[in-house]
């Protein structure tokens, strides 16, 4: 994993990774689908990973792609907009996407741009799988 060489208040140099290396994605296979387990903020640093790993996965088309957000506890514009670019392709190829597991500030911004009336949002991954 690379990290970064930051200088701290002191003026030494320290390393921190950038902030795309602190998010993990994790994906397991189910019978109708696949889930995809982000770990970390996301954010304009980081999308951009979240985006392709998923239009990867969207490739293979799979019947249902549950995305469970449960470790992810900030989500700004730049990752809601990645989700709605997701949406869209499982729209057009005729997947169910599903996300399940919100944290309450990442449900908080889906409920005030009212995203929450237009994806499937659920409390969890077993009830992701039973919709």
């Amino acid at each position: 994993m690379d990290v970064m060489d930051v200088m701290d208040v002191e003026g030494t140099a320290s390393q921190h990774m950038s902030k795309a290396e602190e998010l993990e994605i994790h994906t397991e296979d189910i019978p109708d689908g696949i889930i995809v387990r982000p770990t970390g903020e996301i954010d304009l640093s980081c999308a951009a990973l979240l985006r392709q790993r998923l239009g990867k996965i969207q490739e293979s088309q799979p019947s249902r792609l549950v995305i469970d957000l449960s470790a992810v506890p900030y989500m700004d514009s730049s990752g809601v907009a990645t989700l709605v670019e997701a949406m869209q392709i499982a729209r057009r190829t005729g997947s169910k996407l599903v996300l399940c597991a919100l944290q309450h500030k990442v449900r908080s911004i889906f409920e005030i741009a009212r995203l929450d009336m237009v994806f499937s949002i659920v409390g969890s991954v077993e009830e992701a799988s039973a919709l």
